[in-house]
């Protein structure tokens, strides 16, 4: 009979409140484990069963189905899973301590099933527990459960489906973070753009400004808890920090000229940025607490959009000192700048794979604008997806998915998310017109 694992060897053959809510984990450790390589896309999606967690009746019922559909929809856009219809299934889960009859769930493909409990607490709070069964090893692979209030069910969701994601691929999940984007709305000449905050899969979404000043390029700080931004509250555009847990902001520093293109070193000890003064734009880096401020480049050219290596050791930039806009890199302190990036058009909001193996860019060329990756010496460059204008990328903690903005030919800005093969592309809804998103790392 073939497990997972060995499924697993075939594929790679073919190809909140903002502040995190308390919730309490069991200590029971994890029961197996499987590697799927996932470093090449998969066009036969694993087949799941996820199954309406059990609740008994009520509101406890009702969570139970909620948490099943998030984790289905996870999985889905990841485009490693293909859940399966629950209209299909045959067994109907009664009771989390009685293993599953497997040969239900052979006969409609399933290679993984998930199941779980919704119980009410006596202190009001809810217990969520679940277990992800390998079908056909017939064995079970990890169970956790979670304490937590009954309005965090959505957060607890998409831990359990970074569970998941982790046992069958090896590698962390993406699910249970944050997107910080640009809302815009109003006439296209008078554009409103404020600060606003949501789920990684458009859930929750809520303003952090107000409507009074444009704002830009907002990024995360690696704790989740700060953002920094550029905004022209004072009237000329500055850097801005803002607390997530105080909702205080302050401005970054008071410099003669303007500061934008803001960005956490991996520590969050320093931002680097864009200081133009005289019409020369350098790229600063400022000690938070000290705030200090080091010259990092020197040139009469244009030089922007600064973006860190995850050890901290290097940057990557844009800066059109060859004649035209390409990607360069340095080290942290100023020094071996050089050029990456040689191919056709122009190169722009360069930002380094937190995995460090990879950068992804803006390209402009032929009329179109073109969002791709390339590693940080400057080979093996890869167009990802490109129209009327894609622009903007920003990664997903575990460096597998980038999200972009995309605006078409008189329509609005919208967010969208691609995988590295470039065939998973994906919009994520908004409320509004969205640019500039910035993925934070997973909550803590």
């Amino acid at each position: 009979m073939r497990s997972i694992r060995m499924i697993a060897l075939a594929l790679v053959a073919a190809a909140l409140c903002i502040s995190a809510p308390a919730f309490a984990q069991d200590t029971s450790q994890p029961i197996g484990r499987v590697h799927v390589d996932i470093n090449q896309g998969h066009l036969n999606p694993m087949p799941i069963a996820v199954t309406d967690f059990i609740g008994g009746s009520g509101p406890a019922q009702q969570v139970g189905r909620d948490v099943a559909g998030v984790i289905r929809a996870n999985l889905d856009r990841s485009g490693l899973f293909r859940p399966i219809e629950p209209a299909a299934f045959i067994e109907r889960i009664t009771a989390m301590e009685v293993p599953p009859r497997f040969s239900d769930w052979r006969v409609i493909d399933a290679q993984a099933l998930v199941v779980g409990q919704v119980t009410p607490l006596p202190d009001g709070r809810i217990r969520i527990e679940f277990r992800l069964w390998d079908v056909l090893a017939q064995e079970s692979m990890t169970g956790f459960q979670y304490a937590t209030t009954p309005d965090n069910w959505r957060r607890i969701a998409h831990r359990i489906s970074d569970q998941i994601y982790e046992q069958l691929t090896g590698e962390r999940g993406y699910f249970d973070t944050r997107i910080v984007f640009v809302s815009e709305s109003g006439p296209r000449t008078r554009r409103i753009k404020r600060l606003m905050i949501m789920d990684q899969d458009g859930a929750n979404p809520f303003f952090l400004t107000s409507a009074d000043a444009m704002v830009l390029t907002p990024r995360f700080s690696p704790s989740t808890q700060m953002i920094t931004y550029m905004s022209f509250e004072t009237g000329a555009p500055r850097v801005f920090l803002y607390n997530l847990e105080t909702n205080r902001r302050e401005v970054l520093g008071d410099f003669p000229g303007m500061t934008f293109a803001p960005r956490f070193a991996p520590d969050g000890s320093r931002v680097v940025f864009t200081l133009d003064m005289n019409g020369n734009s350098e790229i600063y880096a400022m000690d938070l607490r000290s705030r200090g401020r080091q010259r990092l480049t020197n040139h009469a050219a244009i030089d922007t959009s600064p973006s860190y290596s995850p050890d901290g050791s290097q940057i990557v930039f844009n800066s059109d000192r060859g004649g035209s806009p390409q990607l360069y890199v340095m080290n942290a302190d100023g020094s071996g700048q050089r050029r990456v990036s040689f191919g056709e058009g122009r190169y722009s909001t360069p930002v380094w794979s937190p995995r460090g193996d990879l950068i992804a860019f803006t390209r402009q060329s032929g009329g179109a604008f073109a969002i791709g990756v390339m590693r940080p010496d400057g080979s093996g460059e890869r167009i990802l997806t490109e129209s009327y204008l894609d622009e903007a990328p920003t990664w997903s903690p575990n460096g597998r998915v980038i999200m972009f903005f995309r605006e078409g030919r008189g329509t609005g800005a919208r967010l969208w998310s691609v995988d590295l093969t470039g065939r998973n592309l994906r919009q994520i809804p908004t409320q509004t017109d969205a640019s500039d998103p910035a993925w934070s790392p997973l909550l803590p």
